[in-house]
Protein backbone atom coordinates (compact mmCIF):
# COMPACT_ATOMS: atom_id res chain seq x y z
CA UNK A 1 0.00 0.00 0.00
CA UNK A 2 1.51 3.42 -0.92
CA UNK A 3 2.43 6.00 2.01
CA UNK A 4 -0.03 8.89 2.02
CA UNK A 5 1.28 11.01 -0.59
CA UNK A 6 3.25 8.48 -2.98
CA UNK A 7 2.09 7.59 -6.20
CA UNK A 8 0.17 4.10 -6.38
CA UNK A 9 0.87 1.90 -8.75
CA UNK A 10 -1.29 1.30 -12.12
CA UNK A 11 -0.75 -2.61 -11.03
CA UNK A 12 -0.72 -3.56 -7.75
CA UNK A 13 0.66 -7.03 -8.94
CA UNK A 14 3.88 -4.85 -9.46
CA UNK A 15 4.69 -3.73 -6.13
CA UNK A 16 6.36 -7.77 -5.30
CA UNK A 17 8.12 -7.45 -8.12
CA UNK A 18 9.54 -3.86 -7.57
CA UNK A 19 10.89 -4.42 -4.10
CA UNK A 20 12.16 -7.55 -5.01
CA UNK A 21 14.59 -5.91 -7.92
CA UNK A 22 14.94 -2.61 -5.39
CA UNK A 23 18.40 -3.18 -4.30
CA UNK A 24 20.01 -5.27 -7.34
CA UNK A 25 18.99 -2.20 -9.60
CA UNK A 26 20.75 0.15 -6.87
CA UNK A 27 23.63 -2.41 -6.82
CA UNK A 28 23.53 -2.33 -10.70
CA UNK A 29 23.40 1.61 -11.28
CA UNK A 30 26.56 1.99 -8.35
CA UNK A 31 28.59 -1.07 -10.23
CA UNK A 32 27.84 0.53 -13.71
CA UNK A 33 28.90 4.38 -12.71
CA UNK A 34 32.19 2.76 -11.35
CA UNK A 35 32.98 0.98 -14.30
CA UNK A 36 32.48 4.46 -16.19
CA UNK A 37 35.10 6.06 -13.97
CA UNK A 38 37.47 3.14 -14.37
CA UNK A 39 36.83 3.56 -18.52
CA UNK A 40 37.08 6.98 -18.78
CA UNK A 41 40.26 7.37 -16.65
CA UNK A 42 41.95 4.58 -19.19
CA UNK A 43 42.47 7.32 -21.41
CA UNK A 44 44.19 9.94 -19.03
CA UNK A 45 46.43 7.24 -18.02
CA UNK A 46 47.05 6.71 -21.51
CA UNK A 47 48.16 10.21 -22.50
CA UNK A 48 50.01 10.81 -19.18
CA UNK A 49 49.63 12.97 -16.53
CA UNK A 50 51.52 15.93 -18.17
CA UNK A 51 48.97 15.86 -20.98
CA UNK A 52 45.93 15.73 -18.27
CA UNK A 53 47.67 19.02 -16.85
CA UNK A 54 47.99 20.51 -19.94
CA UNK A 55 44.89 20.23 -20.72
CA UNK A 56 43.85 21.19 -16.90
CA UNK A 57 45.82 24.06 -16.90
CA UNK A 58 43.95 25.44 -20.40
CA UNK A 59 40.82 25.14 -18.27
CA UNK A 60 42.13 27.72 -15.73
CA UNK A 61 42.42 24.88 -13.24
CA UNK A 62 45.65 25.30 -10.99
CA UNK A 63 47.89 23.43 -9.83
CA UNK A 64 47.34 21.44 -12.63
CA UNK A 65 48.95 18.72 -12.44
CA UNK A 66 47.52 18.54 -8.69
CA UNK A 67 44.36 18.24 -10.57
CA UNK A 68 45.62 15.85 -12.90
CA UNK A 69 46.46 13.17 -10.49
CA UNK A 70 43.77 14.01 -7.82
CA UNK A 71 41.39 13.33 -11.27
CA UNK A 72 43.35 10.40 -12.07
CA UNK A 73 43.10 8.82 -8.58
CA UNK A 74 39.66 9.44 -7.86
CA UNK A 75 38.79 7.95 -11.21
CA UNK A 76 40.32 4.70 -10.86
CA UNK A 77 40.70 4.00 -6.95
CA UNK A 78 37.06 6.01 -6.91
CA UNK A 79 35.61 4.35 -9.57
CA UNK A 80 37.06 0.86 -8.49
CA UNK A 81 35.82 1.13 -5.45
CA UNK A 82 32.15 2.53 -6.29
CA UNK A 83 31.80 -1.06 -7.62
CA UNK A 84 32.87 -3.19 -5.04
CA UNK A 85 30.92 -0.68 -2.80
CA UNK A 86 34.17 0.19 -0.32
CA UNK A 87 34.18 3.51 1.18
CA UNK A 88 31.29 4.69 -0.99
CA UNK A 89 30.08 7.57 0.31
CA UNK A 90 33.56 9.05 0.58
CA UNK A 91 34.78 8.13 -3.00
CA UNK A 92 31.01 8.89 -4.32
CA UNK A 93 30.96 12.55 -2.76
CA UNK A 94 34.53 13.30 -3.90
CA UNK A 95 33.87 12.24 -7.72
CA UNK A 96 30.49 14.16 -7.56
CA UNK A 97 32.66 17.25 -6.86
CA UNK A 98 35.15 16.43 -9.03
CA UNK A 99 32.28 16.36 -11.94
CA UNK A 100 30.87 19.32 -10.47
CA UNK A 101 34.23 21.48 -10.86
CA UNK A 102 34.74 19.68 -14.96
CA UNK A 103 31.03 20.64 -15.11
CA UNK A 104 31.61 24.50 -14.98
CA UNK A 105 35.45 24.58 -15.58
CA UNK A 106 35.33 23.22 -18.69
CA UNK A 107 32.27 21.64 -20.61
CA UNK A 108 29.95 24.55 -19.12
CA UNK A 109 30.82 27.27 -21.49
CA UNK A 110 30.59 24.60 -24.99
CA UNK A 111 26.63 24.06 -23.98
CA UNK A 112 24.59 20.94 -22.73
CA UNK A 113 25.41 18.62 -25.47
CA UNK A 114 28.03 16.42 -24.91
CA UNK A 115 28.45 15.56 -28.51
CA UNK A 116 29.78 19.75 -28.32
CA UNK A 117 31.69 18.73 -25.44
CA UNK A 118 28.83 19.74 -23.30
CA UNK A 119 28.04 19.27 -19.93
CA UNK A 120 25.27 16.82 -20.41
CA UNK A 121 26.87 13.73 -19.45
CA UNK A 122 29.43 14.57 -16.84
CA UNK A 123 25.83 16.31 -15.11
CA UNK A 124 24.31 13.15 -15.73
CA UNK A 125 27.08 10.95 -13.62
CA UNK A 126 27.78 13.89 -11.53
CA UNK A 127 24.12 13.90 -9.96
CA UNK A 128 23.57 9.87 -10.56
CA UNK A 129 27.36 9.97 -8.22
CA UNK A 130 25.75 12.73 -5.73
CA UNK A 131 22.83 10.11 -5.22
CA UNK A 132 25.26 7.25 -4.39
CA UNK A 133 27.07 9.32 -1.85
CA UNK A 134 23.34 9.96 0.11
CA UNK A 135 22.43 5.70 -0.32
CA UNK A 136 25.91 4.83 0.55
CA UNK A 137 27.36 0.86 -0.69
CA UNK A 138 23.42 -0.51 -0.08
CA UNK A 139 22.96 -4.22 0.38
CA UNK A 140 25.60 -5.88 -1.71
CA UNK A 141 28.59 -3.64 -1.03
CA UNK A 142 31.77 -4.40 0.91
CA UNK A 143 30.52 -1.39 2.99
CA UNK A 144 27.55 -3.60 4.61
CA UNK A 145 30.03 -7.07 4.83
CA UNK A 146 32.58 -4.81 7.29
CA UNK A 147 29.45 -3.10 8.76
CA UNK A 148 30.69 0.30 8.51
CA UNK A 149 30.73 3.51 5.98
CA UNK A 150 32.22 6.65 6.24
Amino acid sequence: MAAKGEAKLLYPGLAGFYSQWNDIAYTLVRIAIGSIYVMHVTGKFKAGAAAVAGNMAKSGLEPSIGFAYAAMFLESVGGACLIIGLFTRFFAAALAIEMLIGMFAVHWAKGFFVGQGGYEFIMLIGIVTFLIAIRGGGPYSVDRLIGKEL
